[in-house]
């Protein structure tokens, strides 16, 4: 047998294993091949981009590098944090875009080139599967701060509403009010943080006491989950028009709030704080993993989605161009949002007499406490907090319907003949079981479970443990030169020698060193700073770890199991590329470099014959 196009024998299919994996290797080999619906490509030169600014600009670059920056030495924190995007981020982004737009598949069916390590593909759809349950559900809040936005005055402004109590201390009440309730300084509760906990949330004491349904949230976290399936039940890819909206939008709001933030009275102070370097800081390890953790969180590394966005570039796109813009706009849009972030800041606790240091919150609590604080304390406020909440919804929904994109891409593309005929069906089936997945987490007790995902199932070792596995598998196995010889054959030149040694010899040793310290100093897992999980809770944190991670040796063993011959050669088969590279797939010459895939035995065999 063999694939004829044109009459020309491109594909000797003999030479394949007698039994090929089942994904890529398998289905896209199959005899109902061309009876299958395209997968299609980008519809504009600049939807790539604004893909990856959509998935890589999100909640955590307004939300959580500016602490992070500012807690861990300030200005001095660009040193580690642009160090890690030097020797990992840039490198393992492009990287993981390359293998995508080479092969035209998914986060699963790349691991065709290494055979043996798919199990590092089924692991980062885990991943993804996980936090995509999580992340929503800060969609469904913001949701509900939104709607609450419209009303004036703003419902967290002051006391005396069904969810305060006692001890409820008005933003424009005056502390001397309460010693007319006996209370002191210290026993006083914000009407923001009694809005937050004991109507939002209507929170429970403990992971212990799950409580009910939150019926509004539940209706958010369905809206959410709504507008994701819209945008991406035809494909992302086929969805540009709207990404340019979305990845533009959060930058307009942006530019208006840094516009209102450093026109405030004490904005200085804050800024100040923010940019103020502390090099001692440098001395601390923790703040090196804390920026190369942040590096890797930003630019979406381990967890399939670059390489769903890059698969969706036509075969000679310039997507090393457009990774570099997109790199550099990840970046910056840190940057920028802490600058408007922490002139809000600093306007806050001008007010309050406060040190910034005092206000000052990372992830939920800057959304949802610290920040509608300040907007109260503004003219036309519910204006502010509604461009403010706005813009979060953005950036979250961006985000999320790239991942769950990528969720789709990977599955649809390992497992082509029975899903890629229903691709829409099967999106609805994901999104509707991950909504009732994510229920739990508008219980009463949600945010605990929603913090303890948050801690385990997409970062900390489960993810430096599949990024290690990638980098092993792409550029110690496949090969750095391969890859070399792939992009040139792609974009018509070779990449400069540092992505060579990045691949190689410096991102393995960082990430290795970051998986090393996360083992060796664990860190509790707390909320709100009080609250410490009990260990029963930390295990099932580990569970949702081990979840992702487990598929790596399970896969290794299962495939092992399952080829013939002696042990050594099943390895070499392992590890022996099995694919069909893309242009032969689409039926144009294919140069000798992007065919560098001989060694060991039962090799794809491609055979290129000239026309007479």
């Amino acid at each position: 047998g063999a694939v004829l196009v044109d009459d020309e024998v491109l594909l000797d299919v003999d030479a394949l294993p007698a039994k090929p994996e089942s994904g890529a290797g398998a289905d896209d080999l199959g005899s109902s091949e061309e009876d299958l619906p395209l997968r299609g490509n980008w519809g504009g030169k600049l939807d790539f981009i604004f893909g990856c600014v959509s998935y890589a600009v999100g909640l955590g670059n307004v939300w959580r590098f500016p602490y992070l920056a500012y807690e861990n030495g300030g200005g001095a924190f660009l040193v580690p944090f642009f160090i890690s995007i030097v020797l990992c981020g840039i490198p393992l982004f492009v990287m993981e875009v390359s293998i995508g737009q080479y092969l035209n598949t998914g986060g699963i069916g790349i691991w065709n080139l290494v055979p043996m390590f798919k199990g590092v593909g089924f692991a980062s759809m885990t991943m993804i599967g996980l936090s995509n349950i999580y992340y929503i559900v800060l969609i469904a809040y913001t949701l509900y701060y939104l709607v609450a936005s419209f009303r004036s005055p703003l419902p967290w402004e002051q006391c005396g509403n069904e969810w305060n109590t006692e001890r409820c201390l008005g933003i424009r009440e005056n502390l001397s009010s309460l010693a007319d309730r006996n209370l002191t300084a210290a026993q006083a509760v914000s009407s923001v943080k009694e809005y937050w906990e004991n109507n939002v949330l209507s929170i429970t004491n403990g992971l212990e006491e799950v409580g009910s349904l939150r019926p509004e949230l539940a209706l958010y976290l369905l809206l959410a989950w709504f507008l994701v399936y819209i945008v991406i039940w035809r494909g992302l890819h086929q969805s540009g028009k709207i990404i340019w909206c979305t990845a533009l939008f959060p930058y307009l709001i942006l530019f208006i709030l840094f516009i209102r933030g450093v026109t405030l009275e004490g904005a200085s102070e804050g800024l100040l704080y923010y940019l103020r370097p502390d090099w001692s800081k440098l001395k601390d390890p923790r703040v090196w993993i804390t920026a190369g953790t942040q590096v890797l969180f930003s630019y979406g590394i381990g967890i399939g989605a670059n390489v769903a966005l890059g698969s969706y570039n036509k075969y000679n796109h310039n997507f090393y161009r457009d990774s570099m813009i997109v790199c550099s706009i990840c970046s910056g849009t840190s940057l920028f949002a802490g600058l408007v972030i922490f002139s809000v800041l600093g306007h806050m606790a001008h007010l309050q007499d406060k040190d910034v240091s005092e206000v000052a919150r990372s992830g939920p609590g800057l959304a949802f406490l610290a920040y509608p604080e300040m907007v109260v304390q503004l003219p036309f406020a519910p204006v502010w907090a509604v461009l403010f909440f706005l813009m979060l919804i953005v950036l979250g929904i961006d985000s999320q319907f790239c991942t769950v994109e990528a969720l789709v891409t990977g599955l649809v593309d390992e497992f082509a003949s029975t899903l890629r005929p229903y691709r829409r069906l099967f999106t609805l089936g994901i999104v509707v079981v991950q909504f009732l997945l994510g229920l739990p987490l508008v219980t009463q007790g949600g945010m605990y479970i929603f913090q303890l995902m948050d801690f385990f199932s997409a970062s900390g070792v489960s993810l430096l443990t599949v990024v290690f596995f990638e980098i092993v598998g792409f550029a110690w196995i496949y090969g750095a030169k391969r890859i070399y010889a792939n992009i040139k054959d792609m974009v018509g030149f070779t990449p400069n020698m540092y992505f060579f040694l990045c691949w190689l010899f410096a991102a393995p040793c960082v990430i290795v060193g970051m998986l090393v310290f996360y083992i060796a100093v664990p860190e509790p897992v707390m909320y709100s700073d009080h609250y410490v999980y009990p260990w029963w809770g930390e295990m099932i944190g580990w569970c949702m770890a081990l979840a992702s991670i487990i598929w790596i040796p399970t896969y290794a063993i299962y495939y092992l199991w399952n080829s013939s011959g002696t042990l050594l050669e099943r390895i070499k088969k392992g590890v022996t590329p099995q694919v069909v590279p893309r242009k032969v797939q689409e039926g144009s010459p294919t140069s000798d470099e992007s065919l560098a895939l001989e060694p060991p035995t039962n090799i794809v065999r491609v055979l290129l014959q000239e026309k007479s």
